[in-house]
């Protein structure tokens, strides 16, 4: 099959009015990440460079393009919380990624509100059906291919304790779209939803032979 490619590299621009990296790899999950100084100064941000890397433990992780609050807080105190970003606390996910100094908590910034976990000192976002407790478990600075050093940074962790919304377990089956996700696409304000009218089955290879 022949077809016309718009080809680039990466290095020398992409020549497009807006990266399209971002709205290609997607949709993405959205890191709302809380945590909390060694000072006791609270920090909420969102990232879009998240998502999950292992099943036993669970290992939750995103990247900081730069060493901002979060990446600051996690260092001195090891521990973070990560909120699910549904579609009615997008406005508020949004305002709680404003440039502002580390002193703002953006709790307030956003409308949220701070409730304690079990397990981490970190707060939880009450106004969110699902949050996930974490300690830190690796960090490292991330390179090029040439091996020079980025401005960027991966965080990973365990998740020690799940909270999940009653409303959101049927039989003891976790249901996704009523949570209402949602999720990063690129360009300059794309968030997307998801729904179960877009939900199908398919059944691993591994899995048919049983």
């Amino acid at each position: 099959m022949s077809r016309q490619r718009y080809s680039y590299q990466p290095r020398a621009g992409h020549g497009l009015p807006h990266d399209p990296f971002n709205a290609i790899v997607a949709p993405r999950p959205i890191g709302w990440i809380s945590s909390l100084s060694a000072a006791g100064v609270r920090n909420l941000a969102p990232y879009s460079f998240f998502n999950s890397f292992n099943y036993q433990p669970p290992i939750i992780g995103f990247a900081s393009l730069g060493k901002k609050d979060s990446l600051r807080n996690i260092l001195e105190t090891k521990e973070f919380v990560w909120n699910l970003v549904t579609r009615p606390l997008a406005e508020a996910a949004n305002e709680s990624s404003a440039s502002v100094a580390q002193e703002v908590d953006e709790f307030m910034l956003a409308g949220v509100t701070p409730i304690s976990g079990d397990l981490v000192r970190a707060p939880m976002v009450a106004e969110s059906p699902v949050n996930f407790e974490c300690r830190l478990t690796q960090h490292l600075q991330l390179q090029n291919a040439d091996g020079a050093p980025l401005d960027s940074w991966l965080i990973l962790g365990e998740v020690v304790a799940v909270h999940i919304d009653d409303t959101l377990l049927e039989e003891g089956i976790y249901q996704t779209s009523k949570a209402q996700p949602v999720l990063r696409a690129g360009g300059p304000s794309a968030w997307y939803g998801i729904s179960e009218a877009q939900r199908f089955e398919l059944q691993r290879p591994d899995a048919r032979k049983k």
